[in-house]
């Protein structure tokens, strides 16, 4: 849903001179989509969850289509409609960002970061500061900056958490992290 925001944000009906952000968007969403395709194939027997998943996916293209409809219909001022779909896309941006920073209790409880993929939260922390950069260097867009700054803020903050409790994860014989063992109370 995000690439999609972005795509429509990016295009001159709603933000002049930001073809890069639909065209970087929309690659990020042909991606997305074959991801989508290769994983749904290869659900198998889980059909509940097949199913579910489409009608998430059906979800977010009528609210990403119902966003469409109201910012070309019922909006008609182009600085209104920049704001309209700039917010949303800086809402659901951040989220992105913030998502994974949920798993931050359970690293400080267990002391353990093998809940928390390193790769992950520092692809993210490139992204969110090559888009804060491009919104510095190229023309300053506060939508792009504010959302990605906060992103970059984020993943700092899990690259950080990482750094501090890495160390203490427990390993296996290969040097990899090993499974944190459950005990009787959580066997329960």
């Amino acid at each position: 849903m995000n690439c999609m925001l972005w795509v429509f944000y990016g295009l001159p009906i709603v933000h002049k001179d930001s073809i890069l952000v639909t065209t970087i968007n929309g690659v990020g969403l042909f991606i997305e989509a074959i991801y989508l395709a290769i994983f749904l194939y290869h659900c198998g027997e889980k059909k509940n969850f097949r199913r579910n998943i489409v009608i998430s996916l059906v979800a977010e293209v009528i609210a990403v289509a119902a966003i469409v409809l109201i910012t070309l219909l019922a909006i008609q001022n182009f600085a209104t409609k920049q704001m309209f779909v700039g917010i949303i896309c800086d809402v659901f941006n951040v989220a992105m960002y913030a998502a994974p920073c949920l798993v931050i209790k359970k690293v400080w409880d267990t002391k353990s970061v093998e809940y928390m993929p390193f790769w992950l939260s520092f692809i993210s922390f490139c992204n969110a500061v090559i888009w804060t950069s491009y919104s510095l260097i190229y023309k300053v867009d506060l939508y792009v900056l504010i959302s990605n700054g906060i992103g970059a803020f984020l993943c700092l903050s899990q690259l950080v958490v990482y750094a501090c409790f890495f160390k203490s994860t427990p390993k296996d014989k290969a040097g990899k992290p090993s499974e944190i063992e459950i005990s009787a109370t959580e066997r329960v």
